[in-house]
């Protein structure tokens, strides 16, 4: 194999692994906000914001915590690893950091709150955040057939053999109907 390609191809799979944003990297140990107690240790912790409230001088942000996966960003995995509030100076728009919004706070465990999750008395675990990392909105992925990918003919589709693209049929085409300016439209 020639060194360019062998190069290149290197690179390629480099870029393409899950890399962690500068604002989050660090060494923190693993720990969860049930099972977290120690004030002034460092935390990188994650999930969905159930509530954001500025306040005079800084924003809390309540977060039902969530694993995080190789990049840092949290997974949308069933369960949680419970909630915690997380402040930060500086406002930050609730609009913007609405319900559900994934973030990952880095910061230190700074003692805990006392709040009611309905009528439960529930102790968050309070974080002073250096960081709170909103993550861009997941843009959910659509099926997605290309029949000059999987080549066309004779083969074995999802019915058995047959003739035609990936799934065995023949392709379907739409066909759009020009629209002439002296016809109205329907």
């Amino acid at each position: 194999m020639n060194k360019p390609l062998t190069i290149t191809l290197l690179a390629c799979a480099v870029a393409s692994c899950a890399t962690v944003p500068a604002a989050l990297q660090g060494q923190f140990t693993a720990s969860t906000p049930r099972d977290a107690h120690s004030d002034g240790q460092a935390v990188r912790w994650g999930g969905e914001i159930i509530k954001v409230e500025p306040k005079q001088d800084s924003t809390c942000f309540e977060v039902l915590a969530r694993e995080l996966d190789a990049s840092a960003r949290p997974t949308r995995r069933e369960g949680s690893q419970g909630r915690f509030i997380a402040c930060r100076s500086g406002f930050y728009d609730p609009e913007e950091y609405d319900r559900g919004r994934e973030v990952t706070v880095v910061g230190q465990l700074s003692g805990t709150e006392h709040g009611k999750v309905g009528q439960f008395d529930y102790t968050y675990p309070h974080v002073v955040a250096s960081e709170v990392y909103l993550w861009p909105k997941r843009v959910p992925r659509t099926p997605y057939y290309d029949p000059w990918m999987y080549g066309f003919g004779p083969g074995w589709g999802w019915y058995g053999p047959g003739w035609g693209p990936y799934w065995g049929g023949p392709p379907i085409i739409i066909r759009e109907h020009p629209h002439h300016p002296d016809t109205p439209k329907p």
